[in-house]
């Protein structure tokens, strides 16, 4: 039988079936295990392999950097503890904390208890969401700049608050992104960003969202309940 394209709906409907499958399963692998990195990793992988069960996967070209990234669905996989949900994400430019990441995250957060008397773990999924690419930018900068626009802010103005946001870009490029900004006002993100060699990302805000936002798709929501 021939395996069928995957589409955003099936990623989805699979991560949804996945969660529900994982919650249940009794997990010697991770047992006593207490890298956050290993348990991402391994659950990544096992996810990939659910899906390639049914689903035509495009693992395409990892030099991308993004787990999914067929052009249909561009999407990063990422895996987290509910005890501080964040990772860290490849740093491209400056303007990703303003205009999102440029692909979509697909966000699983875990609560790993491990059973002493049979040594299995137990990852019950409490948080499951799909991420918008123009959902992936930093919440409170987009909060801000969206304000400014509005406010009537001029190209130094936003320069400024760029500057004092410590965006990562020298001058030159702080004035192409200030004009860029007013030309195309950015969209609210709900992630929170922090400046590394590589970016950070703290998915607390999506964790708890509880209002619909156009764009984010909570596919598994324990936290809400």
């Amino acid at each position: 039988m021939s395996k069928k394209e995957l589409t955003i709906k099936d990623l989805i409907s699979s991560a949804n079936a996945f969660c529900k499958q994982e919650t249940k399963y009794e997990n010697k692998e991770l047992f006593g295990v207490t890298d956050g990195k290993a348990v991402g990793t391994y659950i990544e992988h096992k996810f990939k392999e659910f899906l390639n069960k049914s689903f035509e996967l495009d693992n395409g070209n990892s030099a991308r950097g993004i787990d999914l990234p067929a052009p249909q669905i561009n999407t990063d996989i990422k895996v987290t503890s509910i005890k501080q949900p964040q990772s860290s994400s490849p740093f491209k430019d400056a303007k990703q904390k303003i205009y999102g990441l440029g692909y979509n995250l697909l966000v699983f957060v875990y609560d790993k208890t491990d059973n002493q008397e049979n040594e299995t773990a137990l990852l019950d999924f409490k948080s499951c969401s799909f991420i918008s690419k123009e959902r992936t930018a930093d919440y409170t900068t987009t909060f801000r700049l969206i304000e400014m626009v509005d406010d009537g802010a001029n190209e130094e103005d936003i320069i400024a608050y760029l500057n004092d946001k410590n965006i990562p870009a020298d001058d030159i490029t702080l004035t192409l992104i200030a004009k860029q900004i007013l030309e195309n006002k950015p969209k609210l993100g709900y992630l929170t960003i922090s400046d590394a060699l590589q970016w950070r990302l703290q998915y607390g805000r999506v964790v708890a969202l509880s209002e619909k936002v156009k764009g984010i798709t909570k596919i598994v929501d324990k936290v809400n309940v």
